[in-house]
């Protein structure tokens, strides 16, 4: 299946989550949207929710803290519905940060119920194509099928507010 521009193709391969996405954008500017403050508070979290950055250590061993909102409505419900606060603390670790190529984090899954708190691994590559910038990211399985479902969800819904956002930047459609 050829892959489209702006189409994203999702797979599970040995438990981890693959998902490529194109945007048409520069590497400078995805990039920035990634590792800056104010790029990630614009888009970072599934649709229906906010996102507030608290510390960002953009280098390998820096940490990361952020907190994700429930605002939206069907949001709100869906994660009362689950017994889930309205708002969660993620935090974590960079393992590698290559400028404008790579970015290697760890981040903590100590938010769910239950669970006992293990880590997840991600990895995004940036590659420059002719249509813009592909993103290949692997994220590692979570403790179950179920929330590894979710956590595809929320990068693909993610990635669909960053494309709606890089779409405004550039004055059409990403």
């Amino acid at each position: 299946m050829a892959k489209q521009p702006g189409k994203e193709q999702v797979q599970h391969l040995r438990g981890a989550i693959n998902i490529e996405r194109t945007f048409k954008t520069t590497t400078k500017e995805l990039w920035d949207l990634w590792t800056t403050r104010k790029g990630l508070e614009s888009w970072w979290g599934p649709d229906g929710f906010t996102t507030r950055v608290f510390r960002l250590d953009l280098h390998p061993g820096g940490e990361f803290e952020y907190e994700m909102t429930a605002t939206a409505p069907e949001q709100v419900e869906t994660m009362k519905k689950a017994n889930l606060p309205l708002t969660s603390r993620a935090h974590g670790t960079y393992v590698e940060v290559t400028p404008l190529r790579r970015l290697a984090y760890r981040t903590v899954a100590d938010f769910i119920p239950g669970v006992e708190a293990y880590e997840v691994g991600a990895v995004i590559d940036f590659h420059v194509v002719p249509q813009g910038v592909r993103l290949t990211i692997s994220e590692d399985a979570m403790h179950d099928e179920e929330w590894t479902r979710m956590s595809e969800m929320g990068m693909s819904s993610s990635l669909d507010r960053l494309a709606r956002l890089i779409g405004r930047i550039k004055g059409g459609s990403s």
